[in-house]
């Protein structure tokens, strides 16, 4: 989630736990320690691959946020004016601050290596999209509410609760939407193939399904509002021919490691160089996907890997005109909402025919 969302969330635990005895420093504080795992951000290491995805690496370890937790619990019991707060309180209060920040990342899209140094691929468990007012607010206005009037506990607490209610609201959702997608993949011979199900941006009455098939990836929207229409493919290709040439790099095994097997890859012409790039179809929406990476040119018949990669810009689409249509296709199912309406033509495969 975004920083601001994860600093809310970290204050309105901050003061559910000890708002009652700390009053407002327990919202500021908690604030702090929220959004305190994001720091990494500020790290670059000269790679556009290595950036992407060593971030929501070690700073968001469950492993090493459980080790801080428990230095400052201790060094709060004996350090600090209020003794009287026993170290268990403590423990809860830098422990949830931390620790929720990871697992909140965790339900979104974008990998958290929650389980860092084991080299296992990053969770991704998507819930909410990576920036959802409707979880941020009740916590926002809870903390604005403790700032103000000096009760750093009751209305962190209802804040809190609310967007718990959130959570499981989007949970349902997904639930439902799954549901209405499984007789579908199983008409298709999908029903094992790999897939994300996650919410199109800011809500979560509209979900996006990406499915990929070897050499294309599929891609359907599915409303909680839709009711008995059954969703509809758009079928895209990959560009897997180039896949193996993607995964001779360093950085394409890496890129492969966090976002396999939504990727797609494309040979695109830069500075009169033809230049191999990879982009990750899990994130931004289709026509509109910021982590594109270049990672390798072909030089005389060889293609031979950049020592530095670089992230490309994103989709040249009208963004404003897109999330008009999206707003329409979550409230009226029948609007003819076509994604390949959004992405160039060459990698469409197939379109039912309402989008033809």
């Amino acid at each position: 989630m975004d920083s601001l969302t994860q600093a809310a969330l970290g204050a309105a635990i901050g003061g559910t736990v000890l708002g009652r005895r700390l009053g407002r420093r327990a919202v500021l504080v908690g604030a702090v320690l929220g959004t305190l795992p994001d720091l990494d951000v500020l790290i670059d290491y000269g790679d556009a691959v290595a950036n992407v995805t060593q971030h929501r690496g070690f700073s968001h370890s469950l492993f090493m946020l459980a080790g801080l937790a428990t230095t400052l619990a201790l060094l709060s019991r004996w350090l600090t004016p209020w003794r009287d707060i026993g170290a268990g309180r403590w423990l809860a209060f830098f422990g949830l601050c931390l620790l929720t920040h990871p697992l909140l990342d965790a339900l979104t899209a974008y990998g958290t290596q929650i389980w860092w140094p084991l080299a296992v691929r990053p969770a991704a468990e998507p819930l909410v999209f990576i920036i959802d007012p409707f979880f941020s607010l009740p916590l926002l206005i809870g903390i604005i509410i403790a700032i103000f009037t000096g009760n750093g506990r009751r209305a962190p607490a209802w804040g809190l609760t609310l967007s718990c209610v959130y959570l499981v609201a989007a949970l349902g959702a997904k639930s439902l939407v799954e549901h209405r997608l499984e007789p579908v993949l199983a008409e298709r011979g999908l029903t094992a193939a790999p897939r994300m199900v996650q919410p199109t941006p800011f809500n979560i009455l509209l979900w996006r399904a990406t499915i990929v098939d070897d050499e294309h990836y599929h891609e359907t929207l599915v409303g909680v509002l839709d009711g008995s229409r059954p969703p509809q493919l758009e079928t895209f290709s990959r560009g897997a021919a180039l896949e193996p040439v993607a995964q001779d790099t360093a950085a394409g095994k890496r890129l492969d490691w966090f976002a396999g097997p939504f990727l797609r890859y494309e040979s695109v012409n830069l500075g009169n160089r033809q230049t191999l790039m990879a982009t990750d179809l899990r994130l931004g929406f289709p026509g509109f996907h910021p982590f594109n990476f270049a990672l390798a040119e072909r030089q005389s018949d060889r293609w031979q890997p950049l020592a530095t990669t670089r992230q490309l810009p994103a989709g040249e689409g009208d963004r404003r005109d897109a999330m008009r249509h999206l707003v329409e296709r979550m409230f009226a199912p029948d609007v003819g909402f076509c994604l390949s309406d959004h992405i160039a033509s060459h990698w469409v495969v197939r379109v039912p025919p309402r989008c033809g």
